[in-house]
């Protein structure tokens, strides 16, 4: 899409701090951290949400979610002690980007329920 700024850090046509890249997902350092660690982690591919999620977007969430995240969380030093992931999908449930995006989150107790 366009206009999206997610793809366009994917892109490398908006410079952001990246910790990972393959062919299918890039992971970059939120601007507005919550958390010591903070990442996000989201697919080349333009889907806007957990809601447009289609079967053919099985093997790209799949790898997002059991390859890459549980990696991150192990070079990022927050696998032992533990972190979240989450998306937020839609304007009531907190997603500013219409480009589907998992925040790791980690470093720090996170309390529950979130904000």
């Amino acid at each position: 899409m366009a206009d999206c700024i997610f793809c366009k850090i994917a892109q490398h046509e908006i410079p952001s701090s990246i910790v990972y890249e393959d062919e299918q997902c890039v992971a970059f350092k939120d601007l507005e951290p919550q958390a010591p660690v903070h990442v996000l982690v989201i697919p080349k591919k333009h889907v806007e949400s957990v809601l447009a999620l289609t079967d053919a977007d099985r093997a790209l969430v799949a790898h997002i979610l059991v390859d890459v995240v549980p990696q991150l969380a192990r070079e990022l030093g927050v696998a032992e002690k533990g972190f979240r992931v989450v998306a937020n999908t839609g304007d009531e449930g907190g997603q500013s980007v219409k480009h589907l995006h998992f925040h790791l989150l980690g470093g720090r107790s996170l309390q529950w329920p979130p904000g």
